[in-house]
C-alpha cells in the first residue's frame, strides 16, 4: 500500500499557520508592534497604505538585533521570549510562541531592516512567500522595521475577504490604541496613506494617553482604579455611569499589561454598573490587572487575546469590588446630577428598568436629562402635519453654539410630497379607529382599535417617521437647517475622527454642515433643524460613537443609510419621555403618513396588537 501521509514542507507549514495568526492586515499590525513593545522601544512609528492591504510598515527604536538573530527569527518557534516548556508559567512578554514573523512573511512581501544597540551596520532581509532572496549588510537608524507588502498576495481565498480599506484601518486604529493606552511611555504613531490617524505622547502619562486616543471629554471624567488583594492588583481608569457608549468597544481589558478579551472580567464590570448604566449603554473604562504569571495560563491560543485564570470566582469578585470601590470613592457623589420639576426641586431619580419607578440612582444618560426637554420639544415638533414639518421652528431657536437664520423649507413641495404618496399608505384608513387611552411606563402609547388593543413603541414610531422625512426631504431639496452664529468645536477620539472625516458627506445630506478643524477637531457650523434644541453636542458624538460601534464592534461596513438611520434614532422621542394626548395623537397622525408604518428602520416593530379574541380566551369567554 502507497504512503498517504507526508511531512509538509516548512513554507506550506508557515502558510497554515499564518491562517491562525494573521487574519487581516489589523493583525500584522498587533504582532510587529507588540515585537517592538517587547524590544523595549519608547517610539514606534506604523505606516499603513490603503488600509494596510497594499503596505504596513512598523518601525522602532528598540533594542534590534545581529544578523543570526535576525535569520533566526523567520524559522517558525525561534523566539527570545523562552526556553522550555515551563516557561510558560513565567511569562511577562506580549510575545513568545515565535510563530508571528515567520508566519506573515509566508504571506506577503517581506522586508526586515535591524540595527543592534550601539552598533553601526545592521541587517537587511528580504522574504517573498517565505522564501529568503538575501541577507545584507546595511545601515541605518538603531531598531527594527518591518515592511509587510502586498499581504495575501499569494492566498488569494484570504485576500478576497479583506473588507474596505477604511473598515481594514478601523481595525488598526483600534489594535493601536489599545496597546497605546496601556503603554503610557512609548510614543505611537499611526499614519494612513501619508496622514497621521493616531498619535500618543509616549510621556508616561495613562491619562495624556486616554486623552490622545479617545479624546479629551473622557479623560477629562476619567476616575482612577486602584485596588488590591491576595496577590491581584487591579488598576487603570474608568468614566462614570453618566458617560457610557453604545457598544463594547471602550470596554479594555489587560492582563499583565496584554490586551485580552475575557467574559469574566466582562461580566464583573457591567454587573456592577448594571443598576447605573442605561439599558443598551455600556461603560468606558481601561482595567489593567497584575497577577502572578504562573496564576494565568495566556497560551489558550495563536491570536494571544484569550486567557485562563486559575481561580475564576476570586478574580470576578476582585474586578468587581475594585468598580464599586473606585466610583464610591471618585465618581458617584460628583457626577450625580438629577433635573429639576417646575419647582425647581430636584426631581426623584427615574428607574432604568421601569421609568415609572421613582427610585435608585438617578444618573445623566448620554444626553444630559436637565437639556432633554429641549431636545424633547425640539422632536415633537415634528407632530404636525407633513406640509409644516418645520413651520413651527423658526429663526430665533437658539442651539448651543446659537442660530444665525435659517434657510426655509418649501412649504409647497411638502404638500405635493404628501399628495403623491398617499396611496402608499395602508396604515391611514386602520388609523382612523384607533383611540388613545394613553401611555405606559413613559414607553408605549395604548390604543383601542376595532380589532383590539394596540401598543406602539413611541421611540421606534418616532424613528419611522424622522426617517421617512429625512430620506423624502434629502432627496427631493435637502434637509433644512439651521446656522450656527458661532460653531461648536467637537473633540472625538481617534477612531471616531476618522470615521467622521469619512463620513463628511453623507452628514452633509442629512443637515449637518461639519468640517475637520485639526487632527481629531472639528467644527459644527449647521445643524438640522429638528436638532437646533438642546444638547447639540451630545447629541452628535451619540451619533458618531453609534456609528463606530456598528464599524469596529459589529464590523459592518458604514454606508450611506447608515448616517440617515442613525440621525433618525437620535432626534427621535426617547423610552421614558412623558407625553401628553395631543401629542401622542399627533405622533400617530405622523406614522400614518409614513410608507412602513409596521418597522423602524433598524427592523423592529413598531405597533403590536392584542387581539379582542385572544383577550377573551384569557378571561375564559
Amino acid at each position: 500500500m502507497d504512503n498517504q501521509i507526508f511531512l509538509l514542507d516548512e513554507n506550506t507549514a508557515n502558510r497554515i499557520a499564518a491562517g491562525e495568526v494573521v487574519e487581516r492586515p489589523a493583525s500584522v499590525v498587533k504582532e510587529l508592534t507588540e515585537n517592538a513593545i517587547d524590544s523595549g522601544a519608547r517610539h514606534i512609528v506604523i505606516h499603513l497604505d490603503d488600509g494596510g492591504k497594499k503596505r504596513i510598515l512598523v518601525a522602532d527604536d528598540g533594542c534590534g538585533m545581529g544578523r543570526e538573530d535576525a535569520v533566526l527569527s523567520l524559522q517558525r518557534h525561534a523566539t527570545s521570549k523562552i526556553r522550555s516548556a515551563d516557561d510558560l508559567f513565567s511569562i511577562r512578554t506580549l510575545g513568545f510562541r515565535g510563530e508571528a514573523l515567520p508566519s506573515i512573511a509566508s504571506v506577503s512581501h517581506f522586508t526586515l531592516v535591524t540595527v543592534p544597540i550601539d552598533e553601526v551596520t545592521g541587517t537587511r532581509i528580504v522574504v517573498n512567500g517565505g522564501d529568503i532572496e538575501s541577507v545584507e549588510d546595511t545601515g541605518g537608524p538603531q531598531g527594527t522595521s518591518v515592511a509587510v507588502e502586498e499581504l495575501f498576495y499569494n492566498t488569494p481565498a484570504r485576500l478576497k475577504f479583506l473588507k474596505t480599506n477604511s473598515t481594514e484601518l478601523s481595525r488598526s486604529i483600534e489594535m493601536v490604541s489599545c496597546l497605546a493606552i496601556i503603554n503610557p511611555h512609548i510614543s505611537f504613531k499611526l499614519i494612513h496613506n501619508n496622514q497621521e490617524v493616531v498619535s500618543s505622547p509616549g510621556n508616561d502619562d495613562p491619562l495624556a494617553a486616554i486623552s490622545a486616543i479617545w479624546g479629551r471629554d473622557i479623560a477629562r471624567k476619567a476616575i482612577p482604579i486602584q485596588y488590591e488583594a491576595n496577590s491581584i492588583r487591579i488598576h487603570g481608569y474608568l468614566c462614570p455611569p453618566d458617560m457610557n457608549k453604545p457598544g463594547r468597544s471602550h470596554e479594555l481589558f489587560f492582563v499583565n499589561r496584554r490586551p485580552i478579551k475575557n467574559r469574566l472580567l466582562g461580566h464583573a464590570l457591567e454587573e456592577s454598573l448594571r443598576s447605573l448604566t442605561p439599558e443598551g449603554r455600556f461603560p468606558i473604562c481601561a482595567i489593567s490587572v497584575d497577577i502572578e504569571p504562573n496564576m494565568v495560563d495566556v497560551n489558550v491560543h495563536p491570536t494571544k487575546f484569550e486567557v485562563k485564570f486559575l481561580r475564576d470566582s476570586e478574580m470576578h469578585h476582585a474586578v468587581s469590588q475594585a468598580i464599586k470601590q473606585s466610583l464610591l470613592n471618585f465618581g458617584m457623589v460628583p457626577e450625580m446630577r438629577l433635573s429639576s420639576n417646575a419647582d425647581g426641586m430636584p426631581s426623584p431619580p427615574v428607574s432604568k428598568a421601569n421609568p415609572s419607578f421613582q427610585g435608585g440612582w438617578g444618573l445623566q444618560t448620554s444626553i444630559p436629562r436637565n437639556d432633554s426637554r429641549e431636545r424633547f420639544q425640539s422632536a415633537i415638533d415634528a407632530f404636525a402635519p407633513i406640509a409644516s414639518v418645520f413651520g413651527g421652528v423658526t429663526s430665533n431657536i437658539a442651539g448651543e453654539g446659537g442660530v444665525d437664520s435659517m434657510d426655509p423649507p418649501n412649504v409647497d413641495a411638502f404638500a405635493s410630497m404628501a399628495e403623491e404618496s398617499l396611496e402608499r399608505k395602508p396604515f391611514k384608513e386602520k388609523l382612523k379607529g384607533f383611540k388613545v387611552l394613553g401611555q405606559a411606563i413613559n414607553t408605549y402609547i395604548i390604543a383601542l382599535t376595532e380589532q383590539g388593543i394596540a401598543i406602539i413603541d413611541q421611540h421606534v414610531a418616532h424613528e419611522r417617521v424622522l426617517y421617512e422625512r429625512l430620506t423624502v426631504l434629502r432627496a427631493k431639496q435637502g434637509v433644512p437647517v439651521q446656522r450656527l452664529a458661532i460653531p461648536i468645536t467637537l473633540s472625538m477620539g481617534a477612531a471616531e475622527a476618522t470615521l467622521l472625516k469619512q463620513r463628511l458627506g453623507d452628514f452633509a445630506e442629512n443637515g449637518w454642515d461639519i468640517e475637520p478643524f485639526g487632527k481629531d477637531s472639528f467644527l459644527v457650523r449647521s445643524v438640522p433643524s429638528y436638532a437646533a434644541r438642546g444638547a447639540t453636542e451630545a447629541l452628535l458624538k451619540d451619533m458618531v460613537d453609534e456609528l463606530a460601534h456598528l464599524s469596529v464592534a459589529r464590523r459592518l461596513l458604514v454606508q450611506k443609510e447608515h448616517v440617515t438611520i442613525t440621525n433618525a434614532c437620535k432626534l427621535a422621542v426617547k423610552a421614558g419621555d412623558p407625553l401628553n394626548m395631543e401629542e401622542m395623537n399627533g405622533l400617530l397622525q405622523q406614522l400614518a403618513e409614513t410608507e412602513n408604518p409596521y418597522m423602524c428602520p433598524h427592523g423592529r416593530p413598531i405597533v403590536v396588537i392584542l387581539p379582542f379574541d385572544s383577550i377573551n380566551r384569557q378571561f375564559k369567554r
